[in-house]
């Protein structure tokens, strides 16, 4: 029998060591819990990095990708196929945006956005084409994504980087007004920080951005490629801080853990035209049936609704832990993307220690754990992973 230990020397010997991975092998999942290949069960509050909108193998999603697959997995974007043109109707129609392009990844879908901006600064704003974004900020890994990204370690091994990207304290408007120039095309932001520690943006920043880019023909460009389908209780980040983009970037939640990315565009920012853009795999007939299944499910079910509910629960109980332990400095977050900080950096030894424990935690800061579990969490299950990080911050922290 191939042992977890022997899966994890071949994976040493074959697989590019670019991930620094847990060390657990997982092998199935159903609901907020999964099993590694030894079939020793763990409470998921990683949610396959935020995609595990309905949890692992959900039967909506499991019956529109078996019976898609049984008719017709690829064909090519020179054709018409009717679960991309569903997914569209239905993303428009519940979104204030009003064009659709699908893809393959987040990083995909945030390029996307960005082509759209140069585009526009080429017909509107004489050949514009630097976008500001966020310090902290994450935006993918491809070469002109990670040049978005406002995290140096992303950067530093492979400059020289794609020019036109400014980079901006986070929450602070005036960096923003004093990096606009001629030059500037548009903004880009994530509603809430992810990969950045989670940070919620002050009330009225984001509207305030708005208003700028508004006032200076400037394209918003929101990245919700974590927060978007309902991860912040809302089925759009955009939603909880009333404002509206005009581009928007999606994937992750979007598929429930299929692999698919899209960019939205509203009115002005409609500037792409025949031959701009292309996939041979993007809006593909079998990830559009499973992103179709996920949306249809999140709309009826009501989700998002269910999000905050489930968020404000999760955020006060993790308070309450925070005040029986002063290791932990703060807690933070929206809707189910919720990060622990702690005064000390021991987020990987804590991380150690609910693996241990039968939990999955993220380590977003060498002192903060991210939590970011499937958003059909169940209150038992919330209950018992929450005690079970309180264990573990009791052994490491004291």
């Amino acid at each position: 029998m191939t042992t977890s230990r022997d899966w994890q020397q071949i994976e040493s010997e074959y697989y590019m060591q670019t991930v620094r991975r847990v060390p657990v092998t997982l092998a199935r999942g159903k609901d907020s819990t999964v099993w590694d290949d030894q079939g020793r069960e763990y409470l998921d509050f990683v949610g396959g990095w935020a995609t595990a909108t309905l949890g692992h193998s959900h039967p909506a999603m499991v019956q529109a990708i078996t019976e898609q697959a049984g008719a017709l997995i690829q064909t090519s974007n020179a054709f018409y196929t009717i679960p991309q043109i569903e997914l569209a109707q239905l993303l428009i129609d519940n979104s204030c945006m009003d064009r659709v392009f699908f893809c393959n990844s987040g990083a995909e879908a945030v390029e996307g956005a960005i082509k759209v901006a140069r585009r526009y600064g080429a017909l509107h704003r004489d050949g514009a084409y630097e976008i500001i974004t966020a310090l902290d900020s994450f935006h993918g890994r491809t070469m002109t994504t990670v040049a978005a990204t406002g995290q140096p370690h992303y950067q530093e091994a492979l400059r020289p980087l794609t020019p036109g990207f400014l980079h901006v304290p986070f929450n602070d408007i005036e960096a923003i007004r004093d990096a606009t120039t001629e030059r500037t095309v548009a903004v880009m932001l994530e509603p809430v920080q992810g990969e950045g520690g989670v940070n919620v943006p002050a009330p009225g920043y984001l509207a305030a951005v708005r208003a700028w880019c508004d006032e200076h023909n400037l394209l918003l460009i929101l990245d919700e490629v974590q927060t978007g389908v309902g991860r912040l209780g809302h089925l759009f980040g955009y939603q909880a801080f009333g404002v509206e983009p005009d581009v928007m970037a999606l994937a992750k939640g979007l598929g429930g853990g299929v692999p698919i990315g899209a960019f939205l565009t509203r009115g002005r920012a409609d500037a792409l035209t025949y031959g701009d853009h292309g996939s041979t795999y993007g809006g593909n007939v079998l990830t559009t049936a499973a992103a179709l299944a996920v949306i249809r499910t999140v709309l009826s079910e009501d989700i998002p609704g269910r999000v905050r509910a489930a968020g404000e629960r999760m955020i006060n109980a993790l308070r309450a832990v925070a005040d029986r332990h002063a290791a932990i400095v703060d807690v933070r977050g929206m809707g189910l993307l919720i990060a622990v900080q702690f005064t000390e950096e021991i987020a990987a030894d804590l991380l150690a220690a609910c693996l241990e424990r039968g939990l999955l935690v993220n380590r977003v800061r060498p002192n903060a754990l991210r939590l970011m579990p499937p958003l059909t969490l169940s209150n038992a299950d919330m209950d018992r992973g929450i005690a079970i990080l309180e264990d573990a911050i009791a052994a490491v922290a004291g």
